[in-house]
This record gives C-alpha cells, sequence and structure tokens, in this order.
C-alpha cells in the first residue's frame, strides 16, 4: 500500500543519511523541509522532498492532504513499566501528605504494593489493562516504546509479565522492546537477605526468561535503598551471557555509581539521572551509553530534574522517555514530557523533539529503523492539528494538538 502525505507546512527531522544520535550543540538543529510531501509503501518510508520535486504521475493508494500542518516522527518512548495492575493513587495522598518515596516503599507501598496486586491477576487480566494504556500512547503520538518487567519480583510473575509485553508486541502496531527487571525492588520474603534475591534473579530467573526469548535487555534499580553496584554488575554479566544488554536505573535517589557501572558494561542506557555531577558527566563522555531522562517522574515525585543543560552543553547526547508507572510517573503522554524538558529542564524545543525521537530510538536499539524521516525507516509518523509553529507543541502543554498517527504506514488514529 502507498500512503501519501502532500503539503506538508514543514516535515521535521529529515535525513538522507542516518545517524545513530544527536549530541551537544547539535542538539539544537532539527533539520526539516517546508512545503514538503512523504511517500510511505510497504511499512518503510520511501521518499520525501518539496511538493515541486513531487511527479505528478505518482499515484498513491490513500492521499492525505496536511495543508497548515506539521510532520515528524512519532515519538520514541525508551522507558515504559506499562504492564501492571491496579493503580497506585492511595499514595498520590501520601505524597501529598508529605511521605517521600522511599517512606512509602518501607511501609510497603510502592513497587512491591504493584508486586502484589499483579501477583493476583490473570495474564488476560494484565494485557487487557495494558492494552488500553498501548492506545492511550499511540493515540498522542508515540510509535515505539521500552517496556519492562519488574513487579513480579519472582520467577514466574516476572515471566507472565514478559509473557504479557510479548504479546502486546504481537498484537499492536506499537514497536515494542522488552526489558528484564527483576531487580527492581527486594520482595518481602527476601529482606535481610537481598543476596539471596540476586542469586536467584542471576542462577534462575534470568534463564528461564532467556530460555523463552522474552527480553532484549536486562535492568537492575542500582540506587540508595535498591541495589548495590556490585549486585548489579552480576546482573548485568548474566544478562550478557545470555545477549541482554544492559539497561539501568541509576542515580534517581542518590549519586549511586549507577551511571559509571552502566558505562563500564555498555549500558545502552543509564536511566533517571537526577543526581548527576561532573564525574558522571565525565564517564559519560565517549561512551555508546546513552543518557536517559524522565522528567515525569521528577515532575509526579517533586524532586529536582536532572541536570539537562549542563549535560548538552558538555556535548552529551540525552534522550528523554516518560517512565509510564502506576507510582512515580502514571502517564504516557510523550507531548507532555515534552513540556517539561522546555519549561523544566531549560532544552530548546529542538532539542526536545532530538531527544525525544532519534536519541530515544537509539536508547532502546532502533535507531536504525526509527526516529527520523530517512528513506527506509519505519513509517511511523505524526502529523499535528494547524498550530502556529513547531514551538507551540510544548508551548501548549495540555492542548490535544495531535491530528492523526501513522504507524507501520497505516493510519491508526485520526
Amino acid at each position: 500500500m502507498k500512503l501519501l502525505i502532500i503539503n506538508i507546512r514543514e516535515l521535521y527531522q529529515v535525513e538522507d543519511t542516518p545517524c545513530s544520535m544527536v549530541c551537544g550543540k547539535d542538539m539544537a538543529f532539527l533539520p526539516s523541509i517546508k512545503d514538503a510531501y512523504l511517500l510511505m509503501e510497504d511499512e518503510r518510508i520511501s521518499a520525501f522532498g518539496e511538493m515541486l520535486s513531487l511527479s505528478s504521475s505518482l499515484i498513491a493508494d490513500k492521499v492525505i492532504d496536511a495543508t497548515g500542518k506539521f510532520v515528524l516522527p512519532a515519538f520514541c518512548d525508551s522507558h515504559t513499566h506499562i504492564v501492571y495492575a491496579g493503580s497506585r493513587e492511595q499514595e498520590f495522598i501520601d505524597k501529598i501528605n508529605g511521605l517521600s518515596y522511599e517512606e512509602i516503599a518501607r511501609r510497603g507501598g510502592g513497587i512491591l504494593n504493584s508486586a502484589k496486586q499483579l501477583h493476583e491477576a490473570t495474564e488476560d487480566q494484565l494485557y487487557a489493562e495494558a492494552l488500553v494504556r498501548v492506545n492511550e500512547m499511540i493515540r498522542i503520538g508515540t510509535g515505539a516504546a521500552e517496556i519492562k518487567s519488574g513487579y513480579g519480583l519472582n520467577t514466574e510473575d516476572e515471566l507472565k509479565m514478559l509473557r504479557v509485553i510479548k504479546r502486546l508486541r504481537e498484537t499492536t502496531p506499537l514497536t515494542i522492546r522488552a526489558t528484564f527487571l527483576g531487580a527492581h525492588a527486594v520482595p518481602t520474603a527476601y529482606k535481610g537477605s537481598q543476596s539471596a534475591y540476586v542469586d536467584l534473579i542471576v542462577n534462575e530467573m534470568i534463564p528461564a526468561v532467556a530460555s523463552e526469548g522474552l527480553a532484549d535487555f536486562v535492568d537492575s534499580f542500582c540506587d540508595k535503598g535498591f541495589f548495590t553496584c556490585e549486585e548489579t554488575e552480576r546482573i548485568m554479566e548474566a544478562g550478557a551471557r545470555y545477549g541482554m544488554r544492559s539497561k539501568i536505573h541509576a542515580n534517581e535517589l542518590a549519586l549511586s555509581g549507577g551511571i559509571q557501572i552502566g558505562v563500564k558494561h555498555n549500558a545502552l542506557s543509564v536511566d533517571h539521572l537526577e543526581f548527576t555531577g561532573d564525574a558522571e558527566i565525565e564517564v559519560l563522555k565517549d561512551s555508546s551509553t546513552m543518557p536517559t531522562l524522565l522528567p515525569g517522574a521528577a515532575f509526579f515525585l517533586g524532586m529536582n530534574y536532572a541536570p539537562a543543560r549542563k549535560m548538552i552543553d558538555s556535548g552529551l547526547p540525552i534522550a528523554l522517555a516518560s517512565d509510564y508507572n502506576p507510582g512515580s510517573s502514571p502517564s504516557g503522554n510523550m507531548k507532555f514530557i515534552l513540556s517539561l524538558a522546555t519549561i523544566k529542564m531549560k532544552l530548546t524545543p529542538e532539542e526536545a523533539i532530538n531527544a525525544a525521537t532519534i536519541n530515544s530510538a537509539y536508547a532502546m536499539g532502533l535507531n536504525d529503523t526509527h526516529g527520523s524521516i530517512c528513506i527506509g525507516k519505519r513509517a511511523n509518523v505524526l502529523i499535528t492539528k494547524e498550530i502556529p509553529s513547531i514551538y507551540y507543541l510544548p508551548y501548549a502543554y495540555t492542548s490535544d494538538l495531535i491530528d492523526s498517527v501513522i504507524l507501520g504506514g497505516k493510519v491508526v488514529c485520526f
């Protein structure tokens, strides 16, 4: 099927030759073509350019007139936890009443609360709830997402989560990457014997996940009150033996050493990074590890934001993701993430869009196929409504500005 978009006011994030990521000062540049067309065929981008260059003999199965509208790659959300049961709004009230994230966790809330609810849910129930979230994310412009396990905290329930993620990948138009996050928290049964739980992850969970081919990546919450650098290294090394590249939750709550461990083990990304100093920035330079920032969590928890401006000015790339989860960021709205990045972290709109497209595609190993308008890449794009400029996307932070979403060359939302 050939799908042609014509009269595009401006087509953004165009590439003749695909790049793996955008770094430092280059993040302020967003290549574009005015008065453009975009042709998609058999799920891929097949041509684009100025309207003046569009052949009059071209015949498409469907034509969309985008007069007055902007087109850009669908968002890539490289850090989510959208397979979960129920919700945690009571903890939202606890936060309003002054309890910290760590205090709620010590009282059996947080991740352990979600683990209890997930244990009681069937795969079908988890799939039905997660499908609602997937459709919501697609409707507001996301075309690819990484989804983590981590609310199981035992072998059976972690596998249950990953099977649901696999089912979502097979039944929805969203491009999905799966991450095993057994090291999300220490379950109640292992309080006081955390090393024994790490043994379980390394010796039982990871081999079981690998035997079913359920995960692309392995992750660990390497932070104050969760897993140590030494424990995270064991988990990363075990995952690598089974072909799972590392992605690490790091430095959300303290200067944990998680960034250094991530770089040491060639992690694809280190995520959160609210606590990042000069030493952490220095170790990230010249590495292949993508710093991924999650401003939705900082917003919801009332925490300091990661030093995005300093990181970019130091020459680093950054990616943005939603951290969609029931406890610390209950939203998958990547347009709102753009707003937080610009308003709270002082990124320019161009930097934020680069971080939410090409760089976030890199952060889940999809930069060869997603994140930009490039011939041969997957035809995942969004069309805005008629808005004054691309800057209006983060500026009008609650407005519904997405007109249509196209995934794999097919219109899935309009």
